[in-house]
């Protein structure tokens, strides 16, 4: 299919987002406010703008709305506190449902804070990110493992975000893939997972050559992407390459499809979220994995010419097609 027969489709679809829903906070600084604190003597740094956009899977969620998908929604858990407020008006202005969200007293909302300067307009000081080192709380745990399989057979294409990096993980906890692995065998379900690849059952998987490499290492000995693929029992595996596109993994098939070359990208900061978002519905379109890849690609493309965890809109994709 043409690129624009595809794109047509996507308004006769819905999405859900499953597992970590998070904030993205680009704060501002003024250098020249650096002036030490009067009560600690301590070097301030002096916000003076602050934006917030969705992260982690709400970038999946974002990308998923700016592509024109008919229904979005986010299934997650964020905290009672400003930082949750400002996630769900986030994700609501951008057209995607929260009434998913689990709201936990127990838990902080996963944020990163990036803090840009002013002057050079570079993000040069060191992150500060709210994140939960513990397990999730059963409470919550059984709020999701609840609500996904009540919900998601009203959805077309189910995006798994596995973001957490501590050794607890974060929303997708055992029961979840567990659960995920079910609705698998008759929906499709994609999965991205930072740490945590080869814990994942029979849905398709999209590591970048790092995460693959990370997961393989530890089972075999040795990157192996279709010994991954088997050990996983997924039905196909996207090994994202950055500048080289996407290694498609089929039982008995590698195949490389590559990428619109780009000399001088912006900001590949989410990279990965918007060609899950364009790879997923496209494979929902078509059932393609080459078709899913090439549009994945696409809106990839798009994104990296962004500041930030950018989007693509439908006739940014078709540019990049050059239809």
């Amino acid at each position: 299919m043409k690129t624009a027969e595809i794109l047509a489709e996507f308004p006769r679809y819905s999405a859900l987002v499953v597992g970590d829903i998070c904030l993205d906070r680009w704060c501002t600084y003024d250098p020249a406010t650096a002036e030490p604190s009067y009560e600690t003597g301590i070097p301030r740094i002096g916000v003076v703008r602050t934006e917030t956009t969705p992260g982690a899977g709400g970038t999946v969620a974002c990308n998923l709305a700016s592509l024109g998908v008919g229904r979005v929604a986010v299934l997650g858990v964020v905290g009672e506190d400003g930082f949750g407020y400002e996630l769900r008006l986030a994700l609501e202005s951008r057209g995607i449902s929260t009434e998913l969200l689990v709201t936990s007293p127990e838990l902080s909302t996963f944020t990163y804070t990036k803090l840009i300067n002013k002057t050079s307009g570079v993000e040069d000081q060191p992150r500060v990110d709210f994140i939960n080192t513990r397990p999730l709380p059963k409470s919550d745990e059984r709020q999701i493992v609840a609500h996904l399989p009540d919900n998601a057979g009203s959805f077309d294409v189910i995006f798994v975000s596995d973001q957490a990096e501590t050794e607890h993980g974060g929303a997708v906890t055992p029961a979840v893939r567990d659960l995920l692995a079910e609705i698998a065998t008759r929906k499709i379900v994609l999965a991205d997972s930072r740490r945590r690849v080869g814990e994942f059952r029979k849905v398709i998987l999209k590591p970048n050559v790092q995460e693959a490499a990370c997961a393989s290492t530890p089972l075999f000995g040795y990157v192996d992407y279709q010994r991954l693929r088997e050990h996983t029992g997924a039905p196909l595996l996207f090994v994202t390459r950055g500048p080289r596109g996407v290694s498609v993994i089929e039982p008995g098939r590698e195949t490389d499809v590559s990428t619109r070359p780009i000399d001088q990208p912006v900001d590949i900061c989410g990279a990965g979220d918007s060609f899950a978002a364009g790879a997923g519905m496209a494979l929902a379109v078509t059932g393609s994995p080459f078709e899913a890849a090439r549009l994945g690609n696409l809106v990839a493309s798009v994104t990296i010419m962004k500041k930030g965890t950018g989007t693509a809109n439908p006739a940014e994709v078709l540019g990049a097609a050059g239809e």
